[in-house]
């Protein structure tokens, strides 16, 4: 019976494990926002002449991942963006900072997070649930046999 009890708690850490991992703090290299399905690098660079507001960050983690949206790992949700007179968004964006002073943005690249990922971890999720019910259904049945043998 302990034999048991120990390797039904051995998969039920496992199973936990799996479907909670534990997140670690992002070490990012570099803070940045997205927008538009694009990632900014943020300068030290102040800009002065701001056009129109362009959008704001949706959301804000410090913690490694990938979002969807308007996301930063150094701004608040709520962070405000806007176009820069005379440069294209291509190029670079502005970030208002929360002083009244707005920073410039860089353009880096795509960024990863929105190409997909919710289908992919929806995938995932569903395919680690079947998982876990066939070990379960696998375990009860194993019990239930060396009960009766």
């Amino acid at each position: 019976m302990k034999k048991y009890l120990f390797s039904f708690g051995i998969v039920s850490i496992l199973s936990v494990s799996i479907l909670f991992p534990a997140k670690t703090l992002a070490s990012w290299a570099y803070s940045f926002v997205v927008w538009d399905g694009y990632v900014y690098v943020i300068t030290n660079e102040t800009v002065n002449e701001v056009d129109e507001e362009i959008g704001h960050v949706t959301k804000y983690s410090d913690r490694e991942g990938t979002y969807s949206g308007n996301f930063s790992n150094f701004f608040p949700k709520g962070t405000k963006y806007y176009s820069i007179v005379g440069v294209s968004t291509d190029e670079a964006i502005s970030v208002e900072d929360g002083n009244g002073a707005y920073i410039k943005a860089n353009r880096s690249g795509e960024y990863a997070g929105n190409k997909n990922d919710r289908w992919t971890v929806s995938f995932t999720i569903i395919i680690v649930w079947i998982l876990i019910f066939v070990i379960i259904a696998i375990m009860g049945i194993y019990f239930t046999n060396k009960r009766r043998g």
